[in-house]
């Protein structure tokens, strides 16, 4: 009853055919297709759902006796078996090991599968259900034309986000678990194919200061330039394309098409080449120092990346160049959908430019894109283009693992690219992942977008 009244017309009421329902109302063929998948159905003459089901489940049971038990079996201990050889006939032969990675990443999929299969079961018993309450009811389960019918009409947004679920489970959720589970291993530069669980050791390393590559110093430092980083990137950004798109979108601004077309071809170049173009320009001998040094400006080349300060400033001063452009479409095509009456009650009212641009104008952007904005926050956290490409996390200290300008990310990435350090690459990589969460959530949760929906306020 509180969601009800909380949510009025959107209340969806819960499904009758439900688990509970179908163990304790369903009849002894409902019951048995908790073991028998689709024998419910099969009765019902549900003849092609019936057979998917039994088939699906078979082939689980299939695969669990053939490789995922011999997985799962080696999962605790991450294999023990190293590379052998033995003489045959005057000749070396060498006998396979066992491989950590290839039992972690099975054993992650089965465990995966297996999870798969408890949801198919309760599909399974609520199938049996439903077509049992529909044959009480109706005198005959649904037909398969019925259920593509109803498939394709009232369970259409079922059909269509299928493939983009089964996606974000293969592509997102599995890494993610794998990764996950990485971060409690020793898989390392000195273990790359043998490795073992060690529990919470990783974590230890990274939150002490016990000295190391990785520590509890370097990775509040990286940490607190990385959110400094996205700030600067993301409100920059966007305070100065808005106020570019607003110039370019008054009425006495002549060639806006022209204008547009010049920010729109920034875009079209790809990213990387302009990067490593002023990356090549920005060198102690690139073009600038040596124009600035021709014309007197300056005795010495400037330290672009070999000066912590003027390394950060450097990469987020180009990023704007980068980043503007997108920020000029996106509010461009904003302004043009303010409705006009409202800027001419406001004149008719006496307002003037900075009234109307606090009370309606920037309103109106903020509501509409906060959701942009907090995906570009988190596409600048995760920004690993501009910084590797720019100044590879230039200038790097004596004895770190990280540079000045290096990002959570590109610091997982040296981590595991270059050092071989995958378990202490998966603690970053679960640390990055919990600060976008947590900083993402609640600012969106705080947002007039998230709390008033259906209107501008």
């Amino acid at each position: 009853m509180k969601r009800r009244r909380k949510m009025g017309a959107d209340y969806v009421a819960p499904s009758p055919y439900s688990v509970g329902n179908a163990l304790t109302k369903g009849d002894v063929f409902t019951k048995l297709s908790a073991v028998v998948f689709g024998l419910g159905n099969i009765v019902r003459k549900q003849y092609v759902k019936g057979v998917a089901l039994l088939v699906l489940e078979i082939a689980f049971f299939v695969f669990l006796f053939t490789n995922g038990i011999p997985c799962l079996s080696k999962l605790p201990s991450l294999g023990d078996q190293k590379q052998g050889k033995v003489l045959v006939d005057g000749f070396w032969e060498y006998t396979q090991g066992d491989n950590s990675v290839v039992i972690l990443l099975y054993g992650v999929c089965t465990v995966v599968l297996c999870l798969l299969f408890v949801y198919l079961w309760t599909v399974s018993l609520k199938s049996a259900y439903k077509a049992e309450c529909l044959t009480r009811e109706q005198g005959k389960a649904p037909s398969l034309g019925d259920d593509l019918h109803e498939l394709t009409n009232a369970k259409v947004h079922r059909l269509l986000m299928f493939l983009p679920t089964l996606g974000i489970l293969v592509f997102t959720v599995l890494p993610l678990i794998f990764m996950i589970s990485m971060a409690f291993t020793s898989y390392d530069r000195n273990h790359l194919v043998l490795f073992d669980w060690v529990g919470f050791d990783n974590f230890a390393k990274v939150f002490s200061n016990s000295g190391g590559t990785v520590n509890a110093r370097l990775f509040l430092q990286v940490t607190i330039w990385t959110l400094v980083w996205a700030f600067f990137a993301t409100f920059l950004n966007f305070f100065i394309g808005m106020f570019f798109a607003m110039v370019i979108n008054r009425k006495t601004t002549r060639f806006k098409g022209f204008w547009r077309a010049c920010f729109s071809m920034s875009i079209a170049v790809p990213q990387f080449v302009s990067l490593l173009v002023m990356r090549t320009m920005l060198q102690p001998t690139g073009a600038i120092n040596r124009l600035l040094m021709e014309w007197g400006w300056i005795d010495q080349a400037l330290p672009f990346f070999t000066d912590a300060t003027w390394a950060r400033v450097t990469v987020i001063v180009i990023n704007l160049w980068v980043g503007i452009p997108y920020t000029i479409m996106q509010v461009t095509g904003i302004l043009q959908n303010i409705p006009a009456d409202q800027y001419e009650a406001a004149k008719i009212d006496g307002a003037n430019w900075w009234q109307i641009f606090t009370k309606i104008t920037m309103p109106y952007i903020i509501f509409v894109l906060t959701p942009y904005l907090i995906t570009t926050f988190t596409g600048n956290v995760n920004n690993f283009n501009v910084i590797y490409l720019l100044s590879g996390g230039n200038p790097v200290p004596v004895g770190d693992s990280a540079g000045k300008t290096d990002l959570l990310i590109t610091w997982l990435y040296k981590l595991t690219v270059d050092k071989n350090d995958y378990n202490l690459g998966a603690v970053i990589g679960i640390m990055t992942f919990i600060v976008l969460a947590v900083v993402s959530l609640i600012t969106y949760r705080n947002s007039g977008s998230y709390k008033n929906e259906e209107a501008f306020r």
